[in-house]
């Protein structure tokens, strides 16, 4: 944790198709966002819905269907509901994403320059790399980072995979420098801003809040748990007025889809009929039952226009169980609705999720259970509970003490470790539906929540800890592929990443 590498480089990670290197250069590295020379707040914009657009598609298809909020019920193979997957779809979010870098790293290079020079875009520039480098790393594992994205100004075309250790210290030391940055409150253009409309104490709060979700992610791992305990008091209590994070749902981190221009939901762009088609797994769905949830209601019945676009059936709502035998795929029930229905997630404007408030108070709550800071574990629960339900139904009125008795959800102050731990789990990945895979990583990291493990899985059964690469880095950065998995594993499935392991 303390070999932080010094500085993240400019330009783009090799990204190569299957033609050659100068010819994908040139076309990985043109700017899809804006003409040449772009200032920054021209590429701000649209590299944030781009980014939101590949973690959109791939939470609706990939993490989804792990972690059975979907079934997309076929006998066919690569069926990822099964633990299985076809290797083609590891390519889309790893191209997509470090194509983004390239426009968020030019950000910060133009921000830097004498004429352009503002250091709110460059903070900025730093947590959305923090953020996207995260997914990336937490996705596949090891990855290009200290010299991706340089074939335009170094002309390196095979760039190293960096460590995941070495990925993260990286990370917090671009997460401390935008902290700073944005610490001098420079002015942005808010129209550039689809997230926080020009707010800098905003994206400040994220910064810090990413932090946080990131310091939990390698709380467990041995070799670092204690710098990363130290530095969540550091952020929480010891330093908190020098670490500003979010306070309530009006510090979400949401890319707001209005519908008009570029800020059209991803989710709008898949057919109807194809949107339908998945089915609602019966875990997702019945717990939501049990606790009548108001984002779904089920007192409301057939003519329920619920919160989450949920179509019931036959008078209720009921899912299918995941990882059914080949052979035996049941009745269809409940789905979510497509865009025909009013309250369809396909258009709904609160999608574009890169982080919420909700999800802070859980890893509060998680922190404060463990003893690593003095608040009330109960305390951080209530809130995060409410406030997930809050992010979607602002006006939702009932108090929290008596929603959750009347779900029978309490927190359980007189549990162990473990029953606190699986009950803050399960509420937290409803706290964390459509953020692109965060509910995955969380799993991996905690064994929470409890999924019942279907006779027709595939993989032995185990939840897969890590996407391949992409089939074409085989043939594009072969050295630095074979150096790749000979320090982290075998390129399957089951190869743990770092954090993973004891």
């Amino acid at each position: 944790m303390k070999n932080i590498i010094n500085k993240v480089v400019c330009a783009i990670a090799l990204v190569s198709m299957l033609s050659s290197c100068s010819k994908d250069f040139e076309k990985i590295n043109t700017d899809p966002n804006a003409l040449p020379n772009a200032l920054p707040q021209q590429l701000m914009a649209p590299a944030l819905v781009n980014s939101l657009t590949y973690n959109l598609i791939r939470n609706r298809n990939f993490n989804n269907e792990l972690m059975q909020v979907t079934v997309d019920q076929s006998d066919g193979e690569g069926r990822v509901f099964r633990y299985d997957h076809r290797p083609g779809l590891s390519d889309y979010q790893y191209n997509g994403l470090y194509s983004e870098l390239t426009n968020f790293k030019d950000m910060y290079k133009i921000a830097s320059e004498p004429l352009n020079y503002n250091t709110s875009y460059k903070g900025i520039s730093l947590i959305c790399q923090s953020w996207i480098y995260a997914i990336l790393t937490d996705t596949y594992g090891d990855i290009p980072f200290s010299q991706s994205n340089l074939a335009r100004d170094s002309g390196i075309y095979e760039p190293k995979f960096d460590a995941q250790r070495d990925i993260y210290a990286g990370i917090f030391q671009n997460l401390e420098r935008a902290n700073s940055l944005l610490d001098s409150n420079t002015a942005i253009l808010g129209s550039a801003d689809p997230v926080f409309n020009g707010s800098i104490s905003k994206w400040r709060k994220l910064g810090n809040s990413l932090y946080l979700r990131l310091l939990m992610r390698v709380s467990g791992k041995a070799e670092v748990a204690a710098l990363a305990i130290s530095k969540i008091k550091d952020i929480v209590e010891t330093n908190a007025a020098e670490y500003p994070i979010m306070t309530s749902n009006d510090d979400d981190a949401i890319l707001k889809w209005t519908g008009v221009g570029p800020l059209i939901s991803p989710l709008n762009t898949v057919r109807e009929q194809d949107y339908r088609f998945p089915a609602i797994a019966s875990f997702f769905i019945d717990n939501l039952v049990i606790w009548n949830d108001p984002r779904q209601d089920i007192s409301l019945g057939v003519s329920n226009i619920n919160r989450w676009g949920i179509a019931p059936y036959q008078g209720s709502f009921l899912g299918v169980q995941s990882g059914y035998l080949p052979g035996t795929e049941p009745i269809k029930k409940s789905y979510f609705y497509s865009n025909t229905s009013a309250t369809s997630l396909q258009k709904d404007p609160l999608t574009g999720i890169i982080m919420t408030y909700a999800e802070l108070k859980f890893i509060l709550c998680e922190a404060a259970a463990k003893g690593w800071i003095a608040s009330s574990a109960e305390s951080h629960y209530k809130a995060a509970v409410q406030a997930s339900i809050k992010q979607w139904m602002p006006t939702w009125a009932v108090p929290i003490d008596t929603y959750l008795a009347s779900a029978d959800i309490p927190w359980p102050a007189a549990g162990t470790l473990s029953e606190q731990m699986e009950q803050l789990h399960l509420l937290k990945y409803y706290a964390l539906f459509m953020v692109d895979n965060q509910q995955w990583f969380e799993y991996r990291r905690t064994g929470y929540p409890t999924l019942p493990i279907g006779p027709g899985v595939q993989n032995g059964g185990v939840m897969p800890a890590r996407m391949q690469y992409p089939v074409y880095v085989q043939s594009t950065n072969p050295t630095n592929y074979q150096i790749a998995i000979a320090a982290q594993g075998p390129d399957k499935m089951n190869t743990l990443v770092w954090w993973q392991k004891p």
